[in-house]
């Protein structure tokens, strides 16, 4: 049997020929006539190609750095890391009293010190400052007041854990 194409078609349905030839996966089809995605949404070269995240994550790192490099030997045992949001409430918002390792704006949390202990298997943990990235994202209007504001922050913690005035740390710093 002939087709208008001139091409044998199998009158048997179980030839693979005849099934590809009658359907087809949608996604082919949608190649083959020029449908398929092209490339990236957005180039890697504009700024909206990283998410917010890693946007929070590199300003981090950019006002962390110049703690770290005058402070090097001292807090070389010392992590950052980042977590959306505080996994610490306070009871009473209306009368919140945070402990010192705590950096807060009233009732919310926005970095924690946690000190060098062990875990819950015995094994050694290393201080670290964790950083709440959506309730300091949300104090700051533009990345320029986002980076100050991570540096005061940053500044504050890092005293608490070299146990030193944040002066020391940055004279530039206002109490």
């Amino acid at each position: 049997m002939f087709n208008r194409y001139h091409r044998r078609v199998s009158d048997s349905r179980s030839s693979s020929w005849s099934r590809r030839s009658r359907g087809g996966s949608v996604a082919r089809r949608a190649i083959r006539r020029g449908r398929e995605m092209r490339g990236p949404l957005l180039p890697p070269t504009v700024p909206g190609w990283r998410s917010r995240a890693e946007r929070f994550d590199m300003a981090v790192l950019e006002a962390y750095e110049p703690i770290e490099r005058r402070w090097q030997e001292r807090v070389s045992q010392l992590d950052i890391a980042v977590d959306e949001i505080p996994r610490i409430a306070a009871k009473d918002p209306e009368s919140v009293q945070w402990p010192p390792e705590v950096i807060a704006d009233g009732p919310i949390a926005l970095a924690r010190l946690i000190p060098a202990g062990v875990d819950v298997r015995g094994n050694a943990t290393r201080a670290r400052i964790v950083l709440f990235r959506k309730p300091i994202e949300r104090r700051a209007k533009d990345t320029e007041e986002l980076g100050e504001l991570l540096h005061e922050i940053l500044v504050a913690q890092v005293a608490i854990y070299l146990d030193v005035d944040p002066s020391v740390i940055d004279p530039t710093i206002d109490d």
